[in-house]
C-alpha cells in the first residue's frame, strides 16, 4: 500500500514537514497537508485520500471532532496524531472511528505500520458495509416476493407453490428479476 494517498493535518508546521517527509520518504503520496480541522475535513471531502493523519489540538476545530465527521462521511480512515497518551483521549478516537494512534515523537518506523493497519481496518468496513447493504436488499427483496405470493393466493386461491410458479413464469417471460414482478403484483399491474 506504499501508494496510498495521504492527508495530513497538523497545526505545528515543522512537525506537519517533518511527516510529510517521512511520509515521501515511505513512498507515500501526501496529497494535502493543512493546518488546522476545518480544512482537514473541507480537503478530505475533495480529495478522498486513502488515509489522514490529524493532530488532535489544532485551531479552527479540533482534530477529533474533524476525525469524527470524515469518518461518518465515509471519506477516509483517520490516524490521529498526538502528545497525549490520555485514556480519555483514546476513547474518545476509538468512539469516533479512529483506526490509529500515534504519539508525538514519533519515528518513520512507527508510520507504515499505522498507514497499512488503518488502511486495510478500513477497507474491511466498507467491505463490511457492503455485505450489509446487500444482505438488506436481498431481505428486501425476499419480502416482496413473499407478499406477493400471499396476495396470488389469496385472489386467486392457489397454493405457494403455485403462486411461487406463476411469479417466477412471469419473470423469466419478462426478462426481469423476481422481485420486480413481485413489486408489480403488489402495486396490482
Amino acid at each position: 500500500m506504499s501508494s496510498a494517498r495521504i492527508l495530513v493535518a497538523e497545526d505545528e508546521s515543522l512537525i506537519r514537514l517533518d511527516l510529510v517527509e517521512m511520509l515521501g520518504e515511505l513512498g507515500y503520496e501526501v496529497v494535502a497537508q493543512v493546518g488546522d480541522g476545518q480544512s482537514a475535513v473541507d480537503r478530505a471531502a475533495e480529495l478522498r485520500p486513502d488515509v489522514c493523519f490529524l493532530d488532535v489540538a489544532m485551531p479552527v476545530r479540533d482534530g477529533l471532532s474533524a476525525a469524527e465527521e470524515i469518518i461518518s462521511a465515509r471519506q477516509s480512515a483517520v490516524v490521529m496524531v498526538t502528545a497525549f497518551s490520555q485514556q480519555d483521549m483514546i476513547s474518545r478516537a476509538a468512539s469516533a472511528g479512529v483506526l490509529g494512534y500515534l504519539v508525538k515523537p514519533f519515528t518513520k518506523a512507527d508510520l507504515a505500520p499505522a498507514i497499512e493497519m488503518a488502511a486495510a481496518r478500513w477497507q474491511q468496513m466498507r467491505d463490511l458495509e457492503g455485505e450489509v447493504m446487500d444482505l438488506g436488499d436481498r431481505l428486501a427483496a425476499r419480502d416482496i416476493v413473499e407478499r406477493a405470493k400471499a396476495r396470488l393466493q389469496t385472489d386467486h386461491g392457489i397454493t405457494e407453490s403455485e403462486a411461487f410458479a406463476v411469479l417466477r413464469r412471469q419473470a423469466m417471460d419478462s426478462r426481469v428479476t423476481l422481485a420486480e414482478v413481485s413489486a408489480a403484483v403488489l402495486e396490482g399491474a
